[in-house]
Order: C-alpha cells, then structure tokens, then sequence
C-alpha cells in the first residue's frame, strides 16, 4: 500500500566464545586461535502494510535446512511473520565454525562433528536479529541500484568463464530522508581469500567489505546483510597475490566502494509494493561411480597434482589440481555411500528443494538452496531484467549443482555433487515459470 512502509533491522554478533574448527578445507586441524573480524547475523524487516517480509543474512558457511526451519517457526510465532515470507542465509565464509554434517567429508578423520552447542547460539541469534528488527520498524523508504564489482573474482576453473560481476543493492532509510536503516547486498563470489594456514575467526572479504561501508558510508550502527549468489564455481582465486587478511581487505575494499559509488546516487522510495512466494521441487539425484572407478580417479587427481607441484606449475593451477584431489577423495566417500544406503538417505533429507521468491517493486530476490554455478543465475537474469538470486538460502544441498559440461570434465565441483547436472536447469525452469506468473 502506497505511502505505508516500514522497515526495521538488527544485527547480534555470532562470533565464536570458544575456539571452534574452521570449517571450509579437508585435511587439516584448524582451530580458532582468534578472531580478526567479528561474525554477525544481519536482519532486515519489511513491510507495505499488506505484506510483511524478512531478510536474515549469516556470517557462516551453512545454515542447514533444518536450522533455517526451525528459526523461521520461532520467528513467526514471535512476530506472526509468515515463515515462507523469511529468508534466510549464508555467506560461506570459510573461516567460521562448523555448522553442518556433510556426508563427502566424512572419512576425513581430521575434520570434527559440528558443535551442537554453537550451532544452537546460531539459532538463538537469528531469533534474537529478527526478532529485534521486527520491533524496530518505523517509516522507511528504499532505494535500489546495481553495482559492478569487476577485480574482486573471476571464474574458479576458467578466469574467462562464465562470471557475474553485478551486485544488487537495496538500501532503506528511516522515511523522508532520515538515517540509513539498513543495507543488503548480493554477490556471486566465493569467500575464500583466507586458507587453511589462518586461524582466525573471520567474515574473509564481505566482512571487510561491511567494515569500510559502515565506516565510510552507512554508519557503524547500520547493518549490512551480505547474501552471497550462485558461486559454485567463481572464486578470487585467479585475482589474490595471496591468502593474506591484506588481501582480504583489498578485494573487499573494492566490493565495498563499488556498492558506496552506486549508495551515493540512489534515489529513495516509500510506494514499494511487497511480495513473497515459494514452491517446493524434486531434484534429480546422480549416479555415482564403482567404488573401485572412483579409487582409480583419486589416484589420477593425486598423480596430476604431484606433477604440478614438482614442475613448478602457477600456484592457481596448483590449487585447482588441489581442489581436484579434494573432490575425488570425497566422490570416493559418496561411492561407498551410495553402495550401502546412506547417501540416499542424506540426499533426501535435502527435498524437498525450496525456491523462495521476495519481490520489492519491480526487483526480485530469488533463494535457491544450494551452491550453483553461476550459468544458472545468468539464465534467470537473461529472461528477467532486476531479478537476482541468492544461494545457500534456506538451507543447503550438500555439494555443488554444476553444469553438464562440468560434469563431464570431472572436476572437483562435480565429484561431491550428490543431485544431477539436470538439477540446475530444473530449478531455472521452476524459476522462471514462477516469475512468469507473478508478471503477469
């Protein structure tokens, strides 16, 4: 209803108390001996006086089907949000704890079960944000515009691959040009500045790229809510002179100027009309190798990668053929899996999928659960002009949904892929009709 919204937003701190495994890189007994940049769970409230609806972004690596579940009951018994109108998500920052029980990892004797007790102080605080955000609401306006955030990634296995560069930006205001509410953004990029030698606690570059934007832009009290989109297979790999916090910083300062350049121009709102729907789907599942083929595959990927180091190979190929070894190790473990039972099991305890749409005026944010490749984004963005999709939101799909072709090239995204390279066109389709729908 024209002239009637409201906004709210919150953010508590999820900062670890204790040390905790950084979870994000097999083979190695990570613990956190510190925090560099604090964690948080951002909140963002919206309401047109006809449709109440909710943003909730996670400085984490997962938050799983089930957590996101419960917390959206919680929130809706507390607020009367409906639960299909919240969002929630992860940015997958790969130095924070563990928040999820995957199947892939699970002959990886080094890496721990999650702590239940965190995961818990998890929940807890996105209640807590959402909750705080819902009471805070007053008079607001929006304004929306897209960035482009080139220099901060590329494609993982290809730097001139498939990549998204644009980076949505919706930011609320307290009504008649009054104090910044909030600010949300989304980019399709891997968090992975920071590698296995770091052990402290940190957002890696959007939690840098939140410091220079509320120390330059926003204000330190303004949240920043950091979605990340399908970055199955974008990563700042190719552009890093390194897996230093300074690079971290670099790449995030760049993100963060970038959204500032295009925040400076906006121009603010109140006749927004909201809008939230969802469907749920199957997703194909993927046949998986003998157990001896994918011993044999392992021994290749570990072959390749010794030939790599003992050449002298570029250290992006070198970590390329790395991350191979990584998958076929895990193909390995989701083999044996699927010969017993398990993996079918897990496989299903992610469906049914959900795809969550949130319109705002004429902009759509559509939640994909999973880590897609970016294809798939670029196919709804071919056929809808300001519709932007968010990954990892509402939960997780326990590996990558990867191209076909990708999926004959054998990569480490496709060997710990438990649903079909189909599943991507799957939820484009699903996605589009939906959209197709809500236009006309």
């Amino acid at each position: 209803m024209a002239g009637k919204l409201t906004g709210g937003a919150a953010a508590v701190e999820i900062t670890p108390k204790d040390s905790q495994f950084l979870y994000g890189y097999p083979h190695v007994e990570r613990y956190s001996t510190g925090v560099h940049d604090p964690l948080w769970t951002s909140a963002l409230y919206l309401s047109d006086g006809a449709t109440e609806v909710m943003f909730i972004a996670n400085d984490i690596v997962y938050v799983t089907k089930d957590v996101a579940a419960r917390a959206r009951e919680r929130i809706e018994a507390a607020t009367s949000i409906p639960a299909s109108n919240i969002m929630i998500t992860a940015t997958h920052t790969h130095s924070g704890p563990k928040t999820v029980i995957n199947l892939s990892c699970e002959a990886d004797t080094v890496v721990p079960k999650m702590d239940e007790n965190y995961v818990l102080f998890m929940e807890d605080s996105i209640v807590e944000a959402a909750v705080e955000a819902h009471g805070s609401a007053e008079p607001a306006e929006v304004g929306l515009a897209v960035a482009n955030a080139e220099g901060v990634g590329t494609n993982r296995r290809d730097p001139s691959g498939p990549s998204d560069p644009q980076v949505p930006v919706l930011m609320v205001r307290a009504a008649e040009g009054g104090g910044n509410i909030a600010a949300m953004t989304v980019y399709s990029m891997h968090p992975t500045v920071l590698h296995e030698d770091s052990t402290l606690v940190s957002g890696d570059f959007p939690g840098m790229t939140r410091q220079y934007l509320q120390q330059n832009v926003l204000g330190s009290d303004c949240p920043l809510l950091y979605h990340t989109g399908p970055e199955g297979n974008q990563s700042p790999r190719h552009v890093t002179k390194g897996n230093t916090f300074a690079e971290a910083k670099r790449l995030g300062t760049i993100l963060g100027e970038a959204v500032e350049n295009v925040i400076r121009r906006i121009s603010f709102t109140s006749d927004v009309k909201l809008g939230a729907f969802r469907r749920f789907v199957d997703l194909p599942g993927r046949l998986f190798p003998p157990v001896e083929q994918a011993r044999e595959k392992l021994k290749r990927a570990i072959q390749h990668l010794e030939h790599l180091r003992q050449s002298g190979a570029p250290r992006q190929e070198v970590r390329t053929a790395e991350c191979d070894w990584f998958g076929a190790e895990e193909m390995l473990t989701l083999a044996a899996a699927a010969v017993d039972g398990r993996l079918e099991a897990v496989r299903q305890s992610c469906l049914p999928a959900e795809i969550q749409i949130i319109t705002a005026g004429s902009w759509a944010f559509v939640g994909w659960q999973g880590e897609m490749f970016v294809e798939y984004s670029l196919a709804v963005k071919d056929r809808y002009k300001n519709t932007f999709v968010i990954a990892l939101a509402n939960g997780e799909l326990q590996g990558y949904i990867v191209t076909p072709e990708a999926a004959e090239e054998g990569g480490y995204e496709a060997s710990n892929a438990l649903f079909s390279p189909e599943t991507g066109s799957v939820l484009v389709s699903e996605t589009l009709e939906m959209l197709t729908g809500l236009r006309e």
